[in-house]
């Protein structure tokens, strides 16, 4: 199953269910009512204010997360390209018997880690040219440290370039796979189940289910939860980061 599909499944059962919730809840307040009007909202609104201020906290919260995750995502993909097209440049530095067969595994890395993403969401495939990336990772830095030696130029401009090449895929690895801590994922889902529950209770008061609200209400909370769990998956949902693949595709280009 796919992330778009069981990330919309469980959104559309947290919208069924809240709306589910805010019926209930006007129906135990109409039976309330009936047997004692006075009591049926005492001391409701104090609850009510409590519960959706943290709700919309937590909202906040993990949305401002989601969404400046997503953007050093994006930037690590920029600062990939610079240092991958930097350490490329300083080959010139090398020897130039030693130049074209470097260059020739630095074009076969960056197709590597260009599949790594564009497999996805193939995991499995992504892993392999993960895998391939890591070798040619490997050869590259043994190629540029056997070219280098005897050149002072080279040890110094070529070699940190590369070894920050090699360290940027680790940082970009570990962003992808940074995520709140599944409990407020818990929480989030429990709090909009709690709040639809209150706001029926909070809306009782009318004669007539309004049908309009109740799904306006659902819908609203439903969708931002489904926003913030796409944006923290930007390469599985529908928010992707994949149009800054292209720098890194430009940076391939130049290599022809």
């Amino acid at each position: 199953m796919s992330f778009v599909v069981g990330a919309t499944l469980w959104v559309a059962g947290l919208f069924a269910a809240m709306l589910t919730l805010l019926d209930i809840g006007r129906r135990f307040v109409v039976r309330r009512a009936a047997h004692d009007p006075e009591v049926a909202h005492a001391g409701a609104g104090v609850v009510d204010g409590a519960v959706f201020a943290l709700m919309g906290l937590l909202i906040a919260f993990t949305f401002s997360g989601a969404a400046s995750r997503f953007d050093d995502r994006r930037k690590l993909i920029v600062q990939e390209a610079n240092a991958v097209g930097t350490a490329y440049l300083r080959i010139d530095l090398l020897p130039p018997s030693a130049q074209p067969d470097l260059r020739a595994s630095f074009r076969r890395y960056l197709d590597a880690r260009l599949a790594v993403y564009q497999k996805l969401p193939d995991i499995q495939a992504s892993k392999v040219e993960q895998t391939r990336a890591i070798g040619l990772q490997q050869e590259i830095w043994a190629k540029a440290v056997a070219a280098s030696a005897g050149s002072q130029a080279a040890t110094m401009l070529l070699l940190p370039a590369v070894n920050e090449m090699i360290d940027i895929t680790t940082t970009r690895a570990m962003a992808a796979q940074t995520h709140p801590p599944p409990i407020i994922f818990v929480l989030l889902f429990a709090l909009a189940l709690i709040s639809a529950l209150l706001a029926g209770y909070s809306m009782a008061s009318a004669k007539q289910r309004n049908w309009v609200h109740m799904a306006a209400f659902a819908f609203t909370l439903a969708g931002a939860v489904y926003v913030i769990l796409d944006m923290e998956y930007p390469r599985l949902g529908l928010i992707r980061v994949d149009a800054f693949d292209q720098v890194l595709v430009d940076v391939r280009k130049s290599m022809e």
